[in-house]
């Protein structure tokens, strides 16, 4: 800030009068206007850098929050010198935080009108990209309506209102095209760890992101003091509108696509379980290869050993740190091969596939992993598959607060 305001002082001129931040951008503006005898035009890139960063530290925060206030209110003080002014960030923070001082702002984040300013619709995918979309799939060795199908599976899916077209990442898009490589490339810009420490301050239910539902008082503001992630997630591009309930004005949220449900996912996991970042990878790989094979208790050593060494601070909400890593690891399985992961009563803990086997779980916590198979057989959770010619696998398993760990599983 200090260096750009010096750098335009050098082309318009000081005043010695002019010695705050706010009081010498709002000098800036006016002897611009007043020298070229033309509207300013202010652009603002990342406003929100300062305050994303300092999540969770309210003294630094506040120190953010009165640098930025009069700095932004210049533009309210001085507009009649300024013919336009656009301001981006990642996220949205309320009205009463860094824009008090600003209340002309036209917010378009979620104004039908606009919503393609931030990437690419299919329309124009196939105006632009025609002969680069046609290029790509016979690099990728198949036909070009599959090929259609997984770009849109790995990129498309950004949803910016209840009632608009879904919207592909730009740059995600153009480097793949740049290869002719499906992978990760807008998750690689950056590891969101501010994320991570919201999600575990405030022990979010990781399984609730897949149906998250909220409104858009919620979606449109962030505070410091704010006990829900979810508008930081949702802002942040990690979460998406997938449908809207009309009657009650209620969004309900989930992963846009599979390259940031993917990589969201991995990049959580050595933050819940005893892995790190190099690991991870392979030992997903290693649980898909025991599921393949029918190696059972493979499979549940290697668990057991996710749940190994729970931080002291989980230690009250066990329950929850045990649900978020099933979760963790299930869901990246579920890239692999077919998983259905859930808690809800009424049906089995969790359904996973290969091409061989059929793996039907029933959780117990401070319970036995005898009472979880008996209740995969009383309530006939294996009927479904009864005519599948699949080996079936009925497995029952106990956590223990005690051990805080995976205590026991049977396997039918």
């Amino acid at each position: 800030m200090e260096k750009n305001l010096a750098k335009w002082e050098g082309v318009y001129g000081t005043n010695a009068s002019e010695r705050t931040l706010s009081l010498r951008f709002a000098g800036i503006i006016e002897r611009a206007y007043e020298q070229t005898g033309l509207g300013v035009v202010i652009l603002v890139d990342e406003y929100d850098k300062p305050m994303l960063q300092a999540i969770g530290n309210e003294a630094l925060q506040e120190e953010f929050r009165n640098t930025l206030k009069p700095f932004y209110g210049v533009l309210k003080t001085m507009d009649g010198c300024i013919q336009f002014a656009f301001l981006t960030g990642v996220t949205k923070f309320g009205k009463g935080s860094v824009f008090s001082d600003l209340n002309n702002l036209e917010d378009i984040s979620m104004w039908n009108k606009y919503i393609d300013i931030c990437g690419i619709s299919e329309q124009k995918l196939h105006r632009y990209l025609e002969a680069e979309m046609h290029e790509f799939a016979e690099t990728q060795g198949i036909t070009y309506e599959a090929f259609c199908r997984k770009l849109g599976e790995y990129y498309d899916g950004y949803y910016f209102t209840h009632n608009s077209m879904g919207i592909y990442n730009p740059f995600s898009l153009l480097n793949a095209f740049k290869r002719n490589e499906f992978g990760s490339y807008w998750f690689e810009t950056g590891t969101p760890t501010y994320l991570v420490s919201l999600l575990k301050k405030h022990r979010y239910n990781l399984e609730r992101m897949a149906y998250e539902e909220t409104d858009a008082d919620v979606l449109n503001s962030i505070d410091a003091e704010s006990t829900n992630p979810i508008p930081v997630i949702y802002q942040s591009g990690y979460l998406t509108i997938k449908s809207y309930d009309e009657r009650f004005g209620i969004y309900t949220l989930g992963f846009p696509n599979r390259e940031v449900e993917e990589g969201f996912i991995k990049f959580l996991l050595p933050f819940y379980a005893n892995t790190n970042k190099v690991e991870a990878p392979f030992e997903i790989q290693k649980f898909v290869r025991e599921i393949e094979s029918g190696d059972c208790d493979a499979f549940f050593r290697r668990l057991q050993s996710f749940f190994a060494d729970t931080p002291y601070e989980l230690v009250r909400d066990l329950e929850l740190h045990y649900q978020n890593v099933l979760f963790i690891v299930f869901k990246l399985m579920g890239f692999y091969t077919k998983v259905e992961y859930h808690t809800s009563a009424g049906r089995v803990d969790l359904v996973m596939q290969t091409d061989k086997f059929i793996y039907l779980m029933e959780f117990k916590l401070e319970g036995t992993a005898e009472e979880a198979l008996r209740q995969i057989e009383e309530k006939h959770y294996a009927r479904p598959f009864e005519a599948d010619p699949r080996r079936l696998f009925k497995i029952g398993v106990n956590f223990s607060n005690k051990e805080r760990n995976i205590e026991k599983w049977i396997v039918e």
